[in-house]
């Protein structure tokens, strides 16, 4: 099947002709009639398998006999909102290229930036519109945003979005736009908090789903190393040397731990650039742009990142900490592997992590293979390591005996 056979006019195939795609992924194969049917759609597909263009690409179609504004100015009528800044403004750039021959308007709002800028392209119209949930929601209480035009709602990695706590602020979104909508919802996975969501939302959908519930990319060649907590350091740098080539990005759990690896990879001369949610969003743009444009290696992130990040030919994901949710796995090295590409990823397990990598193997149905050889092994009766804090008293501050509390004399 070809973009044509979608039914898509001259403007819109020739951009996604420009941007170099000949033939619709199975996920947008599936989706775009649907869409262009008007019906409301859940979509449960991997990252990597094209969603965004199976939503992007309808939604110029369907509103491309609306783009010319009436005097009152252009309305939005297509409202996407995606759970992290990257996401949006990476659904904005493929909007952007799709609908280069249209005289279609669209922007991306989000937090962590200057809100003023935003409110003066707001006010000049755009027809369709990207935010994040809560400075989209700022902006409406400032009466800067008008949803009561909005014919298509998309909520893109809706289990991403209920997992970082948005669900009420979804509701609200879908409540303050006009109720004959229609509702896409794109997600990795279905868990029950989002068929829940689905259905106080959507009025019989359609579904589509491509790939199994959270299965992992045939081309992802997933390696396991277990190793003390201690040696990560030294095993991260030893399969640098060694085994891992190429431009990799590195998943660490928290900001401290991304900002410490950097600090040793730097020193033992590796290109590297970070990503993390205490950086300002210019200064995250700035490190995903070095990265991409091959000025570093190594990408080193928080799973704020883990979600629509589009590097092209990433060879591989490393997961320095295991994350102890098995689905955050999957989309971590859904990084890599891309597009038909393969790619591979490397996760190094401590002790305390043994039960994540149980419930990792549990979700994507297959075992890890486990390299043996490397200098740092972790012993296989290896306990969950505590660390203590040398010459602090096992007892809590300020606590009494009970021999001393009798002693006391009271003063009633």
């Amino acid at each position: 099947m070809s973009f044509k056979d979608l039914q898509l006019n001259k403007p819109i195939l020739r951009a996604v002709a420009e941007a170099g795609y000949d033939n619709p992924t199975l996920v947008q194969e599936k989706t775009i009639p649907l869409v262009l049917d008007k019906k409301n759609v859940i979509v449960s597909a991997q990252t990597g398998t094209g969603k965004t263009a199976a939503f992007a690409l309808p939604i110029l179609q369907l509103l491309f006999d609306k783009q010319d504004a009436s005097k009152s100015g252009k309305k939005i009528k297509a409202l996407i909102i995606s759970p992290t800044r990257e996401l949006a403004v990476q659904i904005e750039e493929n909007f952007k290229t799709y609908c280069k021959y249209t005289n279609l308007r669209t922007t991306v709002v989000y937090g962590g930036t200057s809100i003023e800028p935003q409110k003066d392209v707001l006010k000049k119209g755009v027809d369709i519109l990207i935010a994040t949930p809560g400075r989209l929601l700022d902006l409406h209480k400032q009466d800067t945003v008008n949803l009561d035009y909005v014919d298509i709602l998309v909520l893109d990695e809706a289990d991403l979005m209920l997992d970082m706590g948005f669900i009420d602020d979804v509701k609200k979104i879908e409540r303050l736009c006009t109720r004959e909508k229609q509702i896409l919802l794109f997600s990795a996975t279905i868990p029950f908090k989002v068929e829940q969501l689905a259905n106080t939302i959507l009025n019989n959908p359609e579904r589509v789903e491509v790939a199994p519930n959270s299965s992992t990319s045939k081309n992802v060649n997933q390696v396991l190393y277990y190793v003390p907590k201690r040696n990560k350091i030294e095993l991260c740098l030893h399969l640098l040397r060694n085994t891992i080539k190429g431009s990799i990005l590195i998943f660490r759990r928290t900001k401290f731990g991304v900002e410490k690896l950097e600090e040793t990879l730097i020193k033992n001369g590796y290109k590297v650039e970070s990503i993390h949610g205490d950086k300002s969003q210019n200064l995250r743009q700035e490190a995903l742009q070095k990265f991409k444009d091959k000025e570093a290696t190594i990408l080193i992130a928080t799973d704020v990142a883990a979600r629509g990040i589009d590097i092209d030919n990433l060879d591989a994901v490393v997961n320095f900490d295991l994350p102890n949710v098995p689905e955050t796995y999957v989309h971590r090295i859904g990084r890599t592997a891309r597009a038909g590409n393969s790619g591979t990823s490397y996760s190094l397990c401590s002790a305390d992590e043994k039960t994540y990598v149980a419930t990792i193997q549990q979700l994507i149905n297959m075992q890890l293979d486990v390299v043996d050889d490397h200098p740092y092994p972790l012993d296989p009766k290896a306990k969950k390591e505590i660390h203590k804090t040398p010459g602090k008293s096992k007892h809590k501050k300020g606590r009494k005996s009970e021999a001393s509390k009798k002693k006391k004399k009271r003063w009633y």
